[in-house]
């Protein structure tokens, strides 16, 4: 089974004003105090929530507090001309094109055509032993002289009926490809393959040419199996061979042309019911209940199916085994279908909400703090300026790196007069440079690409804006996604 189109992480976020995060007025609390958490999921477990998913008060970290200095007080350095800026601009200009991100992984990975990795995934093995036994039972009744020898034919059916689903999925591939959709994995899996394409067509003709490619090419297949079976004696090994790979394509075609998400049927279902009311969403909905309404039918029609007879076997014959058999199949068929209808909603819902989410609304106010600062001196200008993040900067306001909010929370109060920010901070790396004017997709591909706590904003200037917290993005993806649509 096909269910080709889109993963991608869950994304969201809040729509708000863009003010300033750099200078400006805040509460003035001190950054290391608690305040009431909103949710329990984490984007990386950085520290203690804010109760507003879009204006959060407190710097993140992870690492474990810096050992205390010998108590020898640094000289404070000047407090900047405008609170929470650097009084600088950085030689960097602009945020850094993020490091690519590691292979996603997901199996045995067998190649990568058209440069997009292609993965076995382990289920693929227990479904390979099953077609194998399973088609060496019907090789023992045409061919019964084959003897042992049935199970290797049957094992190189298995793998040449996989390497069609393989074709199937690059035919889907190289659309997304054609059309500038990127695509993160292909991997071959229990009852098919999974073409991970992360990014929606940008119209309902795209969608429907990009699902419809698939069975296509299965039919093709089919053809291509069907010319050469003529070419054989029928009852001869690779008679048989190219009789069932015929078949199995014509199934798979059909099974995939089956209108209900996530099938590739269902998405040229959608891609109708978005070009008739003009809303995606739309049409995912009605693609969505459509596969519930399949699985559901799948659940109950197939054991019926196979009791009447209409599957080819005698009415007669399927009793005992082959019935829970057949009950067991239809079962696994109409749990992934109705899964995969579900999670296709959950991601139509992730992607209405992504937009909301913007660099510059989640962004936290900062203030400039240089190498030697005592981490009290630093939190008071911190409370001053009303900012809730620190950027540690050398003499010519150039940011070196930030300092980390567990660090911080880890220094008892008496130690802090002591205790200089750079022994709390974490150095900055390209990729922690973000721009603030990401949103959406781009800022979580930019955050993905490098996992952090915290993020340097900067303005297309070089301007520093503010700090981003990896949590703070987290909480207003959940805050999003908590509203009704």
């Amino acid at each position: 089974m096909d269910e080709s189109g889109g993963s991608g992480q869950p994304r969201s976020g809040n729509d708000q004003s863009t003010d300033r995060h750099t200078g400006g007025t805040a509460p003035t609390t001190d950054p290391t105090q608690p305040e009431p958490a909103t949710t329990d999921t984490r984007v990386a477990e950085t520290g203690k929530p804010d109760a507003e998913p879009t204006r959060t008060d407190e710097p993140v970290g992870t690492d474990e507090p810096a050992a205390p200095e010998p108590p020898e007080t640094p000289k404070p350095d000047a407090p900047a001309d405008t609170p929470g800026r650097t009084g600088t601009t950085p030689r960097l200009a602009k945020s850094r094109v993020p490091r690519k991100p590691k292979d996603p992984g997901g199996g045995l990975l067998m190649g990568r055509p058209f440069g997009v990795p292609v993965y076995v995934a382990p289920s693929w093995f227990l479904v390979a032993a099953l077609i194998t036994w399973v088609f060496g039972g019907q090789l023992d009744r045409v061919l019964p002289e084959l003897g042992a020898v049935r199970y290797l034919v049957s094992l190189f059916f298995a793998v040449a009926f996989y390497a069609s689903v393989l074709v199937h999925e690059l035919a889907h591939t190289v659309a997304a490809l054609r059309f500038k959709l990127p695509v993160r994995r292909i991997q071959l899996q229990f009852f098919g393959g999974v073409s991970e394409i992360e990014k929606e067509s940008e119209t309902p003709g795209r969608e429907f040419v990009l699902a419809f490619v698939g069975p296509l090419l299965s039919l093709i297949l089919a053809g291509v199996f069907y010319l050469a079976l003529q070419t054989v004696e029928p009852g001869t090994v690779p008679g048989v061979l190219l009789a069932g790979l015929m078949i199995s394509n014509l199934i798979v075609a059909a099974f995939n042309l089956l209108p209900g998400l996530p099938l590739d049927g269902g998405r040229m279902l959608r891609a109708v019911v978005w070009k008739i009311t003009g809303k995606p969403m739309t049409g995912t909905i009605a693609a969505a209940w459509v596969g519930r309404a399949l699985a559901v039918s799948v659940l109950i029609g197939l054991p019926l199916l196979t009791q009447a007879g209409a599957l080819g076997s005698d009415a007669e014959d399927s009793v005992g085994m082959d019935t829970v058999t057949d009950a067991l199949l239809a079962a696994i068929l109409a749990a992934i279908i109705w899964t995969g209808a579900g999670n296709s909603l959950r991601m139509a819902r992730l992607r209405e909400h992504l937009p909301e989410l913007r660099a510059r609304n989640l962004t936290r106010r900062a203030v400039p703090v240089e190498t030697n600062t005592p981490l009290s001196e630093a939190l008071r200008r911190a409370n001053d300026a009303g900012a809730r993040a620190l950027v540690v900067v050398d003499p010519d306001g150039e940011p070196l790196s930030l300092v980390r909010e567990a660090a911080i929370v880890g220094v008892p109060e008496h130690r802090r007069p002591w205790v200089s920010v750079s022994g709390l901070a974490q150095d900055l790396t390209d990729g922690m440079r973000v721009s603030a004017e990401l949103s959406g997709e781009e800022l979580l591909d930019a955050l993905r690409a490098t996992p952090a706590t915290e993020y340097l904003v900067v303005e297309d200037s070089g301007e520093i804006y503010g700090v981003l917290s990896a949590a703070d993005v987290e909480r207003a993806f959940v805050k999003a996604m908590a509203r009704p649509n």
